[in-house]
């Protein structure tokens, strides 16, 4: 293998990773207006719509229609296609991998390389296989009374059209898997399933256990790949690169370690190019849960901003004894605090009429995000326990406080919602 195959291969993988990245996270709404959300819309609307109109030149339509059929299988219907794929990501990888690294390895590493193995497959199962929180007639009372209405987001007597349920909060309807979903984040096609409140907790955990293997495997790479080249000149170092060394002299030197095994090199190099895809997409959701939101609820956070950006927007709260209508709402919610406003939208930035919707008052034209309460919010450390200790009641500690003192004695002023700049982050996947 020469250096230009080499290099070859590394473009190759680098331009297959940024565009699976633009193809499935290009919408994101902190990526608008960028050259990646532009390469989206070439991908999944501009290419397409040019490659409709040759087709309907030459075939009437034909070719597309049945592509057509094909493409909605694949991008709305539930299979595993992907999930074998990346369970053959790894495993096949490992195959290749582990045979001239495993002899080399002291008991210490041995013990733990098993360990980083073992766990991306333990959490993938429990992901793809576990119930991410699907609301049926036996689910929904149940939850119903985990989270209050935020009267922003989500509203009370909201019936699913397709599940003929009134819709918890927080709750979204996923046309792939064809059914609600509690705490919707997103529909994940690496795991074949929905990342919501019954398996949001296993999802955090194979990003994590994932991060660290291809992390801990390209290190480890790397230190087998520099004591190959280390036994054919003794003063190589991997980093940084030995004084008086010319580019092309340690370039050559590191080619030669990776040739000397294909399956190590090949494998350590790709591990160390995906290790930030994996990373970013962890850092994302962990901004997630510090914001206090999922995905889902991030997108429509920039939907209302975008209503304020055109001054369509108004609020005005919502009385502190205000009665609940059982038939919509559930009397009691474990959750700490209840809803203090209620967001409206007009259509040409008029005011609602006073009388207007639910709530007391006068409404109140909001410009900004932070002028809004996020609900869902409690703190990082409340919202970690929200996802990994399901059915957690935060009211039980509490019991006699009062909702006064939950609202503003939380150890929480005041909370905006965060929107998810944290997309940024993202070099990533789900």
């Amino acid at each position: 293998m020469t250096m230009g195959a080499l290099s070859q291969i590394a473009l190759g993988v680098l331009a297959i990773s940024f565009m699976t990245f633009v193809a499935f996270f290009g919408r994101l709404p902190a990526l608008r207006h960028t050259p990646i959300a532009w390469l989206h819309r070439a991908i999944w609307v501009y290419i397409p719509n040019a490659i409709l109109a040759l087709d309907q030149r030459l075939t009437s339509g034909r070719l597309t229609t049945g592509l057509g059929r094909f493409g909605t299988y694949v991008m709305f219907d539930r299979h595993p296609t992907v999930l074998i794929f990346f369970i053959l990501l790894l495993s096949v990888g490992e195959y290749m991998y582990l045979p001239g690294v495993w002899p080399r390895l002291s008991a210490v590493h041995k013990f733990l390389g098993s360990i980083s193995i073992f766990l991306p497959y333990l959490f993938l199962y429990l992901s793809a296989a576990g119930d991410p929180g699907a609301i049926t007639p036996a689910t929904h009372s149940r939850y119903m009374s985990h989270y209050p209405y935020d009267f922003a987001l989500f509203h009370p007597g909201v019936t699913c059209k397709t599940c003929g349920l009134l819709k918890p909060p927080r709750s979204k309807h996923c046309s792939v898997c064809k059914r609600c979903v509690h705490k919707m984040d997103h529909h994940c096609v690496f795991i074949n399933n929905c990342v919501g409140y019954g398996n949001q907790h296993y999802f955090i955990l194979l990003l994590l256990s994932t991060a660290v293997l291809t992390t801990y495997g390209g290190i480890l790479g790397l230190t087998v790949i520099s004591d190959v080249v280390r036994a054919r000149n003794a003063s190589f170092v991997l980093f940084p690169k030995p004084p008086g060394w010319s580019w092309r002299q340690y370039l050559v030197l590191l080619t030669m370690g990776i040739q000397d095994d294909v399956g190590v090199g090949s494998v350590t190099l790709l591990t160390l190019m995906t290790s930030p895809l994996v990373w970013g997409l962890l850092g994302y959701h962990v901004y997630l849960i510090y914001c206090g939101t999922t995905t889902n609820e991030s997108m429509k956070w920039q939907d209302w901003q975008a209503e304020m950006n055109e001054g369509c927007a108004f609020k005005r709260s919502l009385a502190p004894d205000r009665t609940k209508d059982l038939r919509q709402e559930a009397a009691w919610t474990r959750w700490p605090i209840d809803p203090l406003q209620v967001l409206v939208r007009t259509e040409d930035g008029t005011p609602p009429a006073t009388n207007a919707g639910v709530g007391v008052g006068e409404w109140e034209r909001i410009w900004r995000l932070r002028d809004v309460e996020n609900l869902y919010d409690l703190g990082f450390w409340d919202n970690l326990v929200d996802v990994f200790v399901p059915n957690y009641s935060f009211r039980h500690t509490n019991a006699s406080t009062t909702t006064a003192d939950l609202e503003g004695g939380k150890s929480r002023a005041k909370k905006p919602p965060k929107t998810s700049r944290a997309s940024g982050l993202v070099a990533a996947a789900t």
